[in-house]
């Protein structure tokens, strides 16, 4: 397929991609000498290694070099004793600036452009073809779209090599394409719930290029109808790749995966890539997708990369989850990778979750994608009741219903609930208390501790790790009150005559007073709170580091933070402290906070009750009440094109040293809009002014996104030839702007 993605409407690529190899066939010079040979001091005795191979004896490798303005590839010779192994694909070694240096062999050709002599390959480190061209066309178009080097988006798809597992490991002998290696079709099974799924899964079989923007019903069916989605896809002999935000995640979809493919089809079968695997079996689970022997990978956001042969789907789940972005460089996400993937090689495409987001609803408004959900019945019977804790019934009956943290119809809806089985309690802020004030005041309680020489003080927000422990700093850890700090003791959350703790050590910068007031409460605190409310009942825990996978369907409750919720059929769902998770400085509040949401909601039972706390007018709590992800989405992307924010736009995040900064932005040109300068907020970090880190945006329609790429991409080559110092971190389509 073509690689023109037009970026005005789809909104991904949106530029002529350029090719893998820019043109460059130079003639070699025949009369080039060969180098020495890597044994130092040593002249090799065969006349071979000093001999070119005779049919295309001319290298093209992607070395693998940090500097931006050597990402291009380099013409190697290629000696005639190992010309039966330099294949494309494999990895070598070649001599770059007197280093011997790691790279990938792209492709072989007669001749050569560069006026010079060549160097001779060093040698091929294996007779693997571990890049595909699929892969390295893919590779080189993120590069462009980030505004990156292809040596960092493939030390982000190529694993490290693992050579006792690629010796032991026996290579497949056949095309899992063929009759023999492919799965029977599935039946449709779940996908009936929805209109269009049997149509989809049609089209899955045929081969055809389907791309749905997936709005998935409330349940545990999620992790099946991927499943069958993709088994369909390899019924019709082509492969599909999976990507889940976690390993929890991956596990669900892994037993679907295994319920759908008997043990007997291993040729034709599937592949599970995470982080937890050791690197000898992670290795050889990635070349069985790459030698054919898996039609199917399902990972985290690594497998975005993986090899599989004739790629025919790609699926990511909950495309919002910030797990899908990673965190090297260039800073690709999942879903910009999948949705270019798909498109390039002519692929089907399921990208969704329980909720919407902005970029996706630009495919869906762009015609890239088709929307692809239930119709309202089927939602109403699959879905649990919503309501807000604080609407005007319930105001009228409790007016504390808005103020307090455990309302009167949230301790009635979990007391009721009980009697039928687990209640889950989402708190969005683990710890005990996760910001503390001033009980007489109100100012909240800052670390005055002071880093470094400068004698800049830390000003990071206190919090309460426990019921007996000491005010400490979030940011850099130092105790509120080093001097008393071993006075706390069990006293220091005694109620004291103002209703508030008294913190022994601790006193107010403000106004002298030593009793504090929480200002925000964690999931350990509420998790007390409500062992006191309903005593006799058992309370389980899940956040942090110990997040539980699920819990049994006996009448409990569950305290958990925010996508650490255990699975289990729940009888309720009690969401509080909605403001915490709406007030957070991001433009992305309001559609993170339903996003959550709708993920605690739907482990509930249909007919269930979810009970949200949270002022009941805003949009958020409407489309949950509604669930209606879909709307909100649209109305918010409305929102941001209107006010120029991504995804209606382009923007670039350009950070670092200030010199450096104002030379990249004083580079790109004058047809794009720089915002900033401004300091760049560090906390917990006292810096010096010279050391003082700012950051620009830039930002340009749509339609100039591959033009911005591109300056900023030159701009960075630019800065790395004249080796001009001070860091600079370029990064597209950054998930938070503030």
């Amino acid at each position: 397929m073509a690689d023109l993605w037009n970026e005005g409407t789809a909104g991904l690529l949106l530029t002529d991609a350029p090719p893998l190899i820019p043109e460059a066939p130079i003639k070699a010079d025949k009369g080039e000498k060969s180098p020495k040979s890597p044994n130092k001091g040593k002249k090799s005795k065969d006349a071979r290694t000093l001999r070119a191979a005779a049919d295309n004896p001319v290298a093209r490798i992607a070395v693998d070099l940090p500097l931006a303005h050597l990402d291009r590839p380099f013409d190697y010779l290629v000696p005639e004793r190992i010309a039966a192994e330099a294949r494309p694909g494999v990895r070598v070694r070649v001599r770059f600036a007197g280093k011997l240096t790691d790279g990938f062999l792209i492709e072989r050709a007669a001749d050569s452009e560069h006026p010079g002599s060549l160097r001779y390959l060093e040698r091929v480190v294996s007779a693997e073809q571990v890049l595909t061209d699929e892969i390295a066309g893919l590779a080189r178009a993120v590069a462009d779209r980030y505004a990156g080097t292809l040596a960092d988006v493939l030390r982000l798809a190529i694993p490290q090599r693992h050579a006792a597992t690629e010796g032991t490991t026996a290579k497949s002998a056949g095309h899992p394409g063929g009759a023999q290696g492919r799965l029977p079709r599935p039946d449709p099974g779940p996908w009936t719930r929805y209109p269009a799924g049997p149509a989809f899964l049609s089209a899955l079989a045929d081969g055809r290029p389907a791309r749905a923007a997936w709005t998935a019903l409330p349940g545990p069916s999620w992790p099946e109808e991927i499943a069958r989605a993709a088994v369909t896809t390899a019924s019709g002999g082509r492969g599909a790749v999976i990507v889940v935000p976690d390993a929890r995640d991956l596990a669900r979809v892994d037993e679907a995966l295994a319920g759908l493919i008997p043990q007997a089809a291993a040729p034709a079968g599937y592949v599970t890539l995470t982080a937890e695997l050791g690197p000898a079996e992670r290795y050889r689970r990635w070349l069985a997708a790459l030698r054919g022997e898996a039609l199917i990978v399902a990972g985290t956001r690594a497998a975005m990369f993986a090899p599989v042969r004739d790629l025919g789907l790609v699926v990511l789940w909950d495309d919002g989850d910030d797990l899908h972005a990673d965190p090297h460089a260039p800073y690709p996400n999942a879903r910009e990778v999948l949705a270019l993937r798909a498109h390039r090689v002519g692929a089907a495409a399921l990208i969704g979750g329980f909720a919407r987001t902005t970029e996706l609803t630009q495919l869906v408004a762009a015609g890239w994608a088709r929307p692809l959900g239930p119709d309202r019945q089927m939602l109403r019977a699959a879905a649990p009741r919503v309501k807000p804790a604080a609407d005007d019934s319930q105001l009228a009956k409790d007016e504390a219903a808005m103020t307090a943290r455990l309302p009167g119809l949230a301790l009635r809806t979990a007391r009721e609930a009980l009697t039928r089985g687990p209640v889950l309690v989402q708190v969005p802020r683990r710890g005990y208390l996760a910001a503390i004030a001033c009980a007489r005041c109100r100012t909240q309680a800052r670390c005055t501790h002071v880093i470094g020489e400068s004698g800049a003080r830390c000003n990071g927000p206190l919090r309460l790790s426990g019921p007996h422990a000491a005010p400490d700093c979030r940011w850099c850890g130092a105790l509120a009150t080093q001097q008393d700090a071993a006075a706390l003791d069990a006293a220091a959350l005694d109620t004291a005559g103002d209703g508030s703790p008294a913190q022994g050590g601790w006193h107010c910068a403000r106004c002298g007073h030593d009793k504090i007031r929480a200002t925000v409460t964690g999931a350990g605190r509420t998790a007390e709170e409500l062992g006191r409310a309903f005593p006799g009942v058992k309370v389980r825990r899940s956040g942090g580091d110990l997040v539980l996978p699920k819990v049994p369907g006996e009448p409990a409750l569950v305290v958990a933070t925010p996508g650490a919720e255990p699975l289990a059929d729940y009888a309720a769902a009690l969401l509080l402290d909605g403001w915490a998770l709406l007030s957070l400085p991001s433009l992305r509040a309001g559609e993170e906070t339903l996003r959550r949401w709708l993920g605690a909601a739907a482990l509930v039972r249909p007919g269930g009750t979810v009970l949200v706390h949270a002022d009941a007018a805003l949009p958020a709590t409407q489309a949950l009440v509604r669930w209606d992800p879909v709307t909100f989405a649209e109305r918010d992307l409305a929102e941001r094109a209107e006010l120029g924010f991504p995804p209606a736009v382009r923007m670039a995040a350009v950070s670092g040293e200030p010199a450096a900064v104002a030379t990249v932005i004083g580079t790109i040109g004058q047809e794009f809009e720089v915002l900033g300068p401004v300091p760049l907020e560090q906390p917990g970090q006292a810096k010096e002014q010279d050391e003082e880190q700012v950051r620009a945006l830039v930002r340009a329609p749509r339609a100039q996104g591959g033009a911005l790429a591109k300056a900023l991409q030159a701009a960075q080559a630019g800065r790395s030839a004249r080796k001009e110092g001070g860091g600079v971190r370029v990064q597209l389509d950054p998930p938070e702007l503030i």
